[in-house]
């Protein structure tokens, strides 16, 4: 309706037929989603479905795609929310930004507990705006005219006529509507089982609302001839129009609220899915395959909110610097959902193969159609960040995928390895002066290794008698090398001692006695030259290298 109403008020009569057609490519993408579904229940989306159908790179093109929809799918929900909000309480409309972080602090810490408690706080409020959504269409229609007006009228800036053009972009714009669709097919395991068929009902029930939704809008808006007011949403004008001003107005915008900014909820259960998957196929770190114990991709959610976090302070919480970018991910992914789909019934020739085919197909048709507007009409707007966005995600999976293999071949996975062989143990000991920690590392290493040597460091030859003296009168039957350093380098002389080194078959342990302190604020008070030393011969050599925790008690 905004692209629409550049070209003068009487532009907006296009609003309903262009809601029926995107209603109808609600259809097709529905019947398209739980055939995905079906054909991969572990989830992923199009890009399962690519990766399956398409080859190496329309998979990883889908993948950075949904990655990029799923984004902006947080920040423009928080935000879109925010703005809803502020349709209701105006103060709030200079503070837009903060509302839309508490709204995506919130939701990330519930999904770092489990998607089924965020799924659990998600039912009150959906279930409120589903019936004031439906409220307002009925009363709307039964009542001759608005029962109020909120807002003030805006004349609106005539910039553009009504022609082909302008009803692509409104066309495409209003196409953002269904985005969120694909969410449940990438998230398919996060449902109850038997989670493909609960995924294929929610897939179902998900479309005909949405779909009921949009047409009984779109009509109510025909119907009253409405049309975009300053400081107010069209959806708080079509409640205010049917339900009035007085607490069922309150109710249903303070639920539309809720629910728009949960609605980044979809994202919160697909990408980590997508991403653990992408992880599995060696695309992105390992670590975002982990899940905790409730079960969640707690990687995957962390990543999801900071990129939202700084998308929103990029874009100060403003629709209109985000919805530029919105959409274009998930179109491409609709694109190669499909047409991978089409691959797929061509080969497999199920029955009826030739009608989905046909739905597929076109389903793909309208999508790429949808993707071309909307790259031509937003580019210079801020799609271009999409584009380049897209490139680099690709890049990154492939440099990753790159990276395992070149360890899978150094590991030489798939093959056989030797025989394992014993060989000679050193223990390597570094200590400084004698103690009862000294004591437990020297029992510990005797029983570690065949040899061992205690090394310590001197920062003169007088120091360096001292602790010998030291040594031999305590006589623990090992014997100990004090390394001369004017600068006491504990890490240069372990490493130059180690250098020293000659049986090149024996198997040589550094182990490093610490200590834990009983409270963590008083590690500030230990030196940390055993956690550097680590660090250190980790980076450097090929030791083992192993810690002896001595704890202190409160």
């Amino acid at each position: 309706m905004t692209v629409l109403f550049a070209a003068g008020a009487s532009a907006l009569h296009v609003t309903l037929p262009i809601i029926l057609v995107i209603t109808g490519m609600l259809v097709l993408l529905v019947i398209s989603y739980s055939q995905v579904i079906t054909a991969h229940p572990d989830g992923g989306g199009a890009y399962a479905v690519s990766k399956a159908n398409l080859g190496r790179w329309p998979a990883m093109l889908a993948a950075a795609s949904l990655v990029v929809d799923y984004v902006l799918t947080v920040a423009v929900s928080l935000a879109a929310g925010a703005a809803s909000l502020a349709s209701v309480f105006p103060s709030l409309g200079g503070h837009l930004l903060l509302v839309s972080l508490g709204g995506l602090v919130l939701l990330t810490a519930v999904n770092m507990f489990g998607i089924s408690e965020s799924a659990k706080l998600l039912m009150l409020p959906a279930a409120v705006f589903i019936v004031s959504i439906f409220a307002v269409i009925v009363i709307g229609l039964v009542h001759p005219g608005l029962e109020a007006t909120i807002g003030h009228r805006e004349a609106p800036k005539i910039t553009e006529a009504l022609g082909v053009i302008l009803i692509l972009k409104a066309f495409a714009s209003g196409c953002s509507a269904v985005t969120g669709i694909e969410a449940i097919a990438n998230g398919v395991p996060a449902f109850r089982e038997p989670a493909a068929r609960t995924a294929q009902r929610t897939e179902i029930t998900l479309g005909v609302l949405l779909g009921v939704m949009l047409v009984g809008l779109g009509v109510l808006i025909h119907i009253h001839h409405l049309q975009p007011r300053g400081g107010v949403t069209v959806l708080a004008q079509l409640t205010a129009g049917s339900l009035g001003t007085g607490w069922p107005f309150y109710v249903s915008n303070l639920a539309v609220t809720v629910v728009l900014g949960l609605a980044a909820n979809t994202s919160f259960g697909g990408l980590p899915v997508l991403m653990s998957l992408l992880a599995r196929d060696h695309r992105l770190p390992h670590a975002f395959y982990l899940r905790a114990e409730k079960p969640v991709y707690r990687f995957g959610i962390l990543v999801l909110g900071v990129a939202a976090l700084f998308l929103l302070l990029a874009s100060g919480a403003d629709i209109s610097n985000l919805i530029p970018l919105y959409a274009i991910g998930v179109f491409i992914g609709f694109t190669l959902s499909q047409m991978g789909l089409v691959r797929h019934w061509r080969g497999e020739r199920p029955s009826r193969w030739r009608l989905r085919v046909a739905i597929n197909g076109v389903g793909a048709t309208m999508t790429a159609i949808v993707v071309v507007i909307l790259l031509g009409s937003k580019f210079l707007e801020g799609a271009w960040v999409v584009v380049i966005a897209v490139p680099v995600l690709i890049l990154l999976f492939h440099r990753t995928e790159t990276y395992y293999e070149h360890v899978g071949r150094e590991l030489k996975l798939g093959r056989t390895p030797p025989r394992p062989t014993k060989r000679e143990s050193i223990v390597i000991l570094p200590t400084s002066t004698v103690n009862l920690l000294t004591g437990r590392a020297v029992s510990a290493a005797l029983s570690l290794g065949d040899t061992v040597v205690a090394v310590a460091v001197a920062g003169n030859d007088e120091e360096r008698r001292a602790i010998e003296r030291q040594w031999t009168e305590w006589a623990c039957g090992i014997p100990i090398e004090v390394i001369v350093d004017d600068h006491r380098s504990l890490i240069k002389s372990v490493l130059r001692y180690l250098a020293s080194i000659e049986d090149a078959d024996a198997l040589v342990t550094v182990l490093i006695a610490e200590i834990v302190p009983g409270k963590r604020r008083h590690e500030i008070l230990h030196n940390q030259r055993g956690r550097l030393l680590a660090a250190v011969l980790r980076a450097r050599t090929d030791v083992i290298v192993a810690t002896l925790p001595f704890k202190l008690h409160d």
